[in-house]
């Protein structure tokens, strides 16, 4: 039986930016989606959000005091795939930049205001933008 996934989305915020990057390969190629992936199994999200986002970007963020910042339901029909999304949010005090750490899965990083991230969107940030 086909049944849902589990992502963590990393909500990294300066001031009322957010660092988002736009995607390369097949699942949502030339989209723009905040940094994570997904959660393994018996990971906490947390712990999660920490290691994608140094994984995709090398910014430590485990010093920092994380906020569970509530989930949307992500459905991809053309792909056939459903996530629930889990999103993790993290203040910083100065804006940071994110290297690209894996460059089979993203064209660049970028920071924008959280009104004004270009399109198309992921559908996970899509959702979320309307939460």
């Amino acid at each position: 039986m086909n049944r849902p996934k589990v992502g963590v989305s990393v909500v990294l915020k300066y001031n009322d930016e957010v660092l988002v990057g736009r995607r390369k390969g097949s699942h949502g190629d030339g989209t723009w989606a905040f940094p994570g992936g997904h959660l393994e199994y018996g990971e906490d999200p947390i712990v999660c959000a920490e290691r994608e986002l140094l994984e995709e970007t090398d910014i430590d963020v485990s010093k920092l005091k994380p906020i569970l910042n509530g989930y949307t339901n992500d459905i991809f029909q053309k792909e056939n795939k459903h996530y629930i999304t889990l999103y993790v949010e993290y203040q910083l005090n100065k804006k940071v930049e994110a290297k690209i750490m894996e460059p089979n899965k993203c064209y660049e990083w970028k920071w924008f205001n959280i009104n004004n991230i270009p399109t198309p969107h992921f559908i996970p940030l899509k959702n979320y933008l309307h939460l």
